[in-house]
């Protein structure tokens, strides 16, 4: 942000600078122009005085002699001519006739000449034009005008002083120029950098930070403004968040006691119960009971997810170790066959709340409702585009320069589940028609879907073969971490 607007700032500081330097050279170029105008007019203005003296006694030899010293002194060339046109002196034999200058500047000058007025002077003289400067000057006063003197002036030196003059006078802008340039650097930053800390805590809140607050101490009024509003959200958020969470926590926790007790005192009646409706009254009471349990475990689990924030490396080798007697207890317990490939050397950086709740509610669901023969669970790495160009989160589909993701994969061949009852497990207390009397709440792949996605990473459900489904969670690998074994595709 401060690079692009210094790139707009510096820009502006130039043609400011542009906007008044260029006017200041043109009075540099005219002024050093007048100068040089002046000194040849004066000039010239001998030469036509001693012109006329010349003509009229007819001794114009002293006059050939002082103006071939001249233009041997100077290198400026003069010529004394007729009003006809014709040349009567020249310091050269190359001066053309008039008659021979009819395009060049120098036949206007003498028009006016020979018509008894002396010719405007020239505005400026640009650097790159490279022309002689002509100084005609008449011999005589109006009608009485006997002849013109003309001096063609080289302009090398001319041109090459207000080079210079140009030159030091960009020399002497690009000191304010620096300046300017040099204070919008540290003022650039005192005025982003509330903005900054601002985008830096709004990042920390969407991580789940709600204890995070901008600078309202420094920076302009308005961003400090905008600071204390913006503090003021989050605290309201926050608030209303732990009121949230306490009130769900503290109710889930109030109701364990009463709902332990009438559950055990439902348990207790089955002795005294002597008729079959009765008794099964009380199975199903006990069954309700057990499930609403359930419910409130699950409760707890949903509170704690939400104030979970930050994603921690973890090595897939020693979860796997950890969790896969569990997963064969279960599977062993189904008569499934279970596969688990950990890769090799893998890490991934595991959701809020650990990877191994996730792998474990993923491997239960597989086991105890897609009625599979088999399940399996890998890990494999995936780093080039076109092994995440099925991944619709532009994060995923287009990864950063070295950056490594790992894909973990529960795969079973049972029923699965259609298009739209794979986008809608993804609910809170959404069940499937075909498990409303199995156990369950309907929040595991809920929960586990937000805690993937709070680590940055992606949480999919997708057929796999001919009806079973995959749960796939893609997460980013941390730095440095080992190159493992890239598998095949999706069974």
């Amino acid at each position: 942000m401060l690079r692009r607007l210094l790139a707009v700032l510096v820009p502006l500081l130039v043609v400011l600078m542009a906007a008044l330097g260029v006017p200041l050279g043109a009075v540099v170029a005219q002024r050093v122009t007048q100068e040089v105008y002046l000194d040849r007019l004066s000039d010239v203005g001998r030469f036509a005085s001693l012109a006329e003296s010349a003509l009229s006694s007819g001794r114009i030899e002293a006059l050939r002699d002082e103006i071939a010293r001249y233009d041997d002194l100077y290198g400026i060339p003069v010529a004394v001519l007729a009003p006809g046109g014709e040349v009567l002196l020249s310091s050269r034999d190359a001066w053309p006739a008039a008659d021979e200058i009819d395009g060049d500047d120098l036949s206007g000058q003498l028009r006016q000449a020979f018509a008894g007025y002396r010719p405007e002077p020239p505005a400026l003289l640009w650097p790159w034009q490279a022309r002689p400067l002509h100084v005609v000057e008449p011999v005589g006063r109006d009608s009485e005008v006997v002849a013109v003197v003309a001096m063609a002036s080289p302009t090398g030196g001319l041109r090459a002083e207000i080079g210079w003059q140009w030159l030091l006078l960009g020399l002497v802008g690009l000191v304010p120029l620096g300046g300017l340039v040099l204070a919008a650097w540290p003022i650039s930053r005192w005025v982003l950098r509330p903005v900054r800390q601002l985008d830096e805590a709004t990042a920390a809140v969407a991580r789940g930070r709600l204890d995070t607050r901008a600078d309202e101490v420094t920076g302009p009024p308005e961003l400090r403004r905008l600071a204390a509003s913006f503090n003021t959200m989050v605290g309201v958020v926050g608030t209303a968040l732990e009121r949230q969470r306490a009130f769900v926590s503290d109710a889930s926790h109030q109701m364990r006691n009463p709902l332990a007790s009438l559950r055990l005192a439902v348990e207790n009646l089955e002795p005294h119960l002597r008729d079959d409706d009765a008794r099964e009254a009380q199975r199903v009471a006990v069954d309700e009971a057990a499930a609403l349990g359930r419910l409130l475990d699950a409760m707890l689990a949903a509170t704690r997810l939400d104030s979970a924030t930050d994603a921690e490396p973890v090595a897939l080798d020693d979860l796997f170790a950890t969790h896969e007697p569990g997963w064969r207890v279960q599977a062993r317990q189904a008569g499934i066959r279970l596969e688990v490939d950990p890769g090799r050397g893998l890490g991934a950086l595991e959701p809020p709340g650990g990877l191994g709740g996730v792998l474990d509610e993923l491997v239960g669901n597989a086991v105890r409702l897609s009625g599979a023969s088999w399940v399996t669970v890998r890990a494999r790495r995936v780093r080039e585009p076109t092994e995440l160009a099925d991944l619709s989160s532009e994060e995923v589909a287009t990864p950063a320069s070295g950056t490594e993701w790992v894909r973990l994969e529960v795969t079973d061949d049972g029923t699965g589940l259609d298009e739209a009852e794979r986008t809608a497990a993804l609910n809170r207390f959404w069940r499937s028609p075909r498990h409303q009397n199995v156990a369950g709440t309907g929040l595991g792949l809920a929960i586990c879907h937000e805690l993937v996605t709070a680590a940055g990473g992606r949480f999919e459900l997708r057929p796999a073969g001919e009806h079973g489904l995959a749960a796939v969670v893609t997460l980013r690998a941390p730095a440095g971490s080992v190159e493992g074994e890239v598998a095949g595709g999706t069974p």
